[in-house]
């Protein structure tokens, strides 16, 4: 890995489960061992990146292929991206990961794990029960599919640990994987 290529570091999982309050708390960490982090948040993307998408499986692919495009850029400058998005498409995301690699980019997959019953327990707004009941099409992981990574480099289960326990679990990985920030990343996650 080259000093001028960052890393994309790729969250996936349902709504809810953790993704953006992860990936905040792991860019902030990273930000005060003195690397570039830019976030690309799912909700973001979609509101500035993404606008008029709508959640047909070519509309989801999309954009996730517009969040991998600006990630790969982000970590071709020296950036670490991080993403948090649903993406459900195991193709796509598959897509996105070869491309980086193709081009020398570390992509690090984390899963973000969570039952739907703890998810419908969380959910303030009620999308969850609305979704089992039948109210909402399309509602990922309930009436449109979500395909879980099959080998992601990094498992948290946010319906079984701390919010610390899983942001400990990938800055230890991290510190596995990235020669260049290995040491730093070995003291904040220790």
């Amino acid at each position: 890995m080259s000093k001028n290529t960052g890393l994309i570091l790729w969250f996936t999982g349902l709504s809810g489960a953790g993704k953006s309050t992860l990936a905040e708390l792991v860019g902030s960490e990273l930000r005060e061992q003195g690397l570039k982090v830019e976030i690309l948040d799912g909700d973001e993307v979609r509101t500035n990146l993404s606008k008029g998408l709508g959640f047909s499986k070519e509309d989801r692919d999309t954009n996730i292929r517009r969040i991998g495009y600006v990630a790969r850029l982000l970590a071709r400058n020296g950036v670490v991206a991080i993403t948090a998005a649903i993406s459900p498409y195991t193709e796509v995301r598959d897509e996105v990961r070869t491309l980086a690699e193709a081009e020398g980019i570390p992509f690090i997959e984390t899963y973000v794990k969570c039952s739907i019953e703890t998810l419908a327990d969380r959910d303030v707004k009620g999308l969850y029960r609305k979704a089992l009941a039948g109210e909402i099409k399309n509602f990922t992981g309930i009436s449109d599919p979500y395909e879980a990574p099959v080998n992601p480099e990094i498992v948290v289960n946010t319906d079984r640990e701390t919010v610390q326990d899983s942001l400990g679990k990938i800055l230890d990985r991290l510190s596995e994987v990235l020669e260049f920030a290995g040491a730093a990343l070995s003291s904040v996650a220790g």
